[in-house]
């Protein structure tokens, strides 16, 4: 049986996408591994994306909490919002009491990946606050560490990510993720996928 990988993600203006397309990538190039993307819903109203110059949504489709319990592992996305995931990834997560109370992701690794307009933005803080989410529902947090190699120390460009998951700097929105910074999205979703098909089978 396949070990199923959802990438789960919130993207206004189509940075975190870009990253959650190469992190499908990366999971789906471990042998055995079924790698899934999914949106959570969006919040606000269309007139109000409208006047906030958003792009229309892909066809990539919504997930529920219900969704969430078929999947072996997951990774995480969303833009920063003062340090903090979005309202719209924090209002999916809040409607996933249910599955909460009955600690149906119990045990299931997750890991967590990211966009911010600046260098101080929040790069490492976006994923730190969300590892609560992890926690209360009893997911195990996978961080890449260092893991991506010589990547991790680039000093030349300009590149997001941190030890806690791979990220990219949107700017003024003009920016889209870097080659460098998509070969990191590749790199947590091949890593984080075969941890979860060794814990899958090893249970």
């Amino acid at each position: 049986m396949a070990t199923k990988v959802y990438i789960v993600y919130y993207s206004m203006y189509g940075h975190v996408e870009k990253l959650a397309e190469e992190i499908k990538k990366g999971a789906a190039s471990v042998e055995g591994v079924e790698a899934t993307l999914w949106q959570v819903p969006e919040t606000l109203s269309e007139e109000i994306l409208g006047k906030m110059s958003a792009p229309p949504k892909s066809d990539v489709p919504i997930i529920t909490p219900q969704d969430l319990p078929e999947a072996d592992g997951f990774i995480f996305g969303f833009p920063t919002r003062f340090g903090m995931m979005s309202a719209q990834f924090k209002a999916f997560m809040d409607a996933t009491g249910g599955l909460w109370r009955t600690q149906q992701l119990a045990g299931k690794p997750a890991g967590i990946f990211y966009s911010t307009g600046s260098q101080g933005g929040g790069q490492e803080t976006t994923a730190l606050t969300a590892i609560t989410q992890l926690v209360h529902h009893g997911m195990i947090f996978v961080p890449i560490g260092y893991s991506f190699g010589a990547g991790m120390f680039e000093m030349e460009q300009v590149k997001g990510g941190s030890p806690y998951g791979a990220g990219t700097y949107a700017g003024d929105g003009s920016r889209m993720p870097s080659e460098l910074e998509l070969a990191q999205a590749f790199h947590q979703g091949k890593y984080i996928a075969g941890i979860t098909k060794k814990l899958k089978t090893a249970a």
